[in-house]
């Protein structure tokens, strides 16, 4: 026997059948599912083809209806922020910024370009085929260029300075990005620059690879490359919806507080922990991944390290770089 709407649903999860499995069996949102029986009652001799016309734009009006839960987006434009590929971003503008020099990825790969050209489009690489010590301490040699530089912490060497390559986890960010981007590629214990990226960069200068870069930090780099958790969470899902929430407020915590109202299923995403609860790990991820390798690699935002001051934990803020309002310009209002 076919269970009423307002009976137990037959899956045992304790809910009435219209706030469970009836909406998930329709694949409709229940509010349709309402809509749909309210239509059919007032109007029983409906034809299929005519409830399809009413069902399609109910759908289109939900669909582009502001969601409180959403921070006034619409399930549309969520939907191509989630789902578009980089080129078909819609309600933002990404720009090129004429000044590059702030940002710690774009200035490594101006070495590796430079390196490449005094050595006719390729050098050598180390025996462990990383690059070579000589540009690894240039690179290192740009650090109090960076906002970054504010904070002389030690972690922050580990970051944006070193010895070796594979010890210095910007620099060798920024080697991995350019080789998924189609710029340079190791041959024959050599680093070689395409000859198309070459006269792009003769031409164009640094500025005509901001775009490949960028595009292949957020859809081609594993974003787990450089952690130790035996689990992933693909956050590059959730990067531009991230990025517009924090260029909004600025505070890594409410942040964390955006994501858990917009995508409260990810923290079923975490298997059971004896250390940290799921939204701790949540936590923890986001701020690796995102805002530390991401945007600060780029040099979109700085934030200082500390977080805890005479034993309290201190509010978790970024500082805001030019470079990322210069980059980013969203045609949707941000609410604070």
């Amino acid at each position: 026997m076919k269970p009423g709407r307002n009976d137990p649903c037959p899956c045992g999860s304790g809910k009435k059948y219209k706030q469970c499995c009836l909406g998930k069996a329709l694949n409709k949102p229940l509010d349709i599912v309402d809509d749909i029986e309210q239509i059919l009652a007032m109007n029983p001799n409906l034809t299929l083809d005519e409830l399809n016309v009413v069902l399609q734009s109910r759908m289109h009006d939900l669909n582009n209806r502001p969601n409180p839960d959403f921070f006034g987006l619409t399930p549309t434009q969520m939907a191509n922020w989630l789902n578009a590929p980089f080129h078909d971003l819609a309600w933002v503008t990404v720009s090129t910024p004429s000044d590059l020099s702030g940002s710690p990825v774009m200035r490594y790969l101006t070495l590796i370009l430079d390196e490449a050209l005094q050595g006719g489009g390729s050098f050598k690489a180390t025996s462990k085929g990383n690059l070579p010590t000589s540009l690894v301490k240039q690179a290192s040699e740009l650090l109090p260029e960076f906002a970054v530089s504010k904070f002389p912490v030690s972690i922050y060497l580990n970051e944006y300075a070193g010895a070796n390559e594979d010890k210095f986890n910007a620099l060798h960010y920024a080697r991995v990005l350019a080789d998924i981007a189609g710029i340079i590629y190791q041959r024959a214990g050599r680093y070689h620059v395409k000859k198309a990226a070459l006269k792009e960069y003769q031409r164009k200068g640094i500025q005509a690879f901001f775009k490949p870069m960028l595009e292949a930090a957020v859809t081609g780099y594993n974003w787990a490359y450089m952690d130790r958790w035996d689990y992933d969470v693909d956050l590059r899902t959730f990067w531009l919806f991230m990025l517009w929430r924090l260029q909004g407020h600025a505070s890594v915590d409410q942040l964390m507080d955006d994501m858990l109202t917009a995508f409260p299923d990810l923290l079923s995403m975490f298997p059971p922990d004896d250390y940290a609860p799921p939204q701790a790990l949540l936590e923890s991820m986001i701020e690796a991944r995102f805002i530390d390798r991401f945007l600060g690699y780029w040099g979109f935002v700085v934030m200082d390290p500390k977080h805890f001051a005479s034993g309290a934990q201190t509010p978790r803020v970024v500082e805001i770089q030019p470079l990322l309002k210069q980059t980013f310009e969203f045609s949707i209002e941000n609410p604070v």
